[in-house]
């Protein structure tokens, strides 16, 4: 399993540096928030650039679960290692933890470099450690969610309009979260959807030929 999911990493690695990069901008833009808090109209841009960001990331996770089972299909990769002593449910989870470290490499720098910015440079806030842990969730289920339609839409790569549906089911489920905010609604909506879609991934992989 660990060379399987080497594999994906390195295949991939592209994304994985993408995530860093991100991270760091991200850090960035928290920092000049935090200290434009008192300027409404410096902070309400930061914002607004913040919000861009996040959905830009996001996306960028339903491109690398598209690109993964495209690239695999396309040159036959998993057809090969089938051919060795590994199971086709074996070679799926490689690329779901793959794509689970690809958006926690983002994530996780991003949440610890959070709580200790407002923890050296705000004053007490009690409830900010509840913040950053349900924006933490609430991103890291959306686009968990986003990357499972892309490997549908990936492994559908050969029907028309398939890209187009799945970066549409991408974009309301992004407006999802404008809408519900971060907390138990967003998640109570997204945990059955990211089940029915690992579900049907599984059977989508397990059942087509490769």
């Amino acid at each position: 399993m660990f060379a399987l999911t080497k594999r994906e990493v390195r295949d991939h690695i592209g994304f994985f540096i993408a995530a860093v990069i991100l991270s760091g901008i991200l850090i960035g833009l928290s920092i000049s928030l935090l200290y434009e808090y008192r300027r409404i109209d410096a902070a309400l841009s930061q914002t607004g650039v913040l919000i861009v960001a996040v959905m830009i990331v996001i996306l960028g996770f339903f491109a690398m679960g598209a690109v993964q089972m495209y690239v695999d299909k396309t040159r036959k990769i998993s057809a090969f290692l089938s051919t060795l002593p590994v199971s086709r449910s074996r070679i799926l989870l490689a690329k779901l933890l793959a794509g689970t470290l690809a958006i926690l490499t983002l994530l996780v720098p991003l949440a610890i470099a959070a709580l200790i910015l407002f923890r050296l440079l705000s004053p007490p806030i009690p409830l900010f450690a509840g913040v950053v842990r349900d924006v933490f969730i609430g991103t890291f289920l959306t686009a968990f969610a986003c990357y499972c339609v892309g490997l549908q839409a990936g492994g559908n790569a050969g029907r028309p309009g398939s890209a187009l549906a799945g970066l549409a089911l991408t974009l309301v489920l992004i407006t999802l979260v404008v809408v519900k905010g971060f907390g138990a609604p967003l998640v109570l909506i997204l945990v059955p959807f990211i089940i029915a879609s690992l579900v049907r991934v599984w059977h989508m992989f397990t059942s087509t030929p490769l």
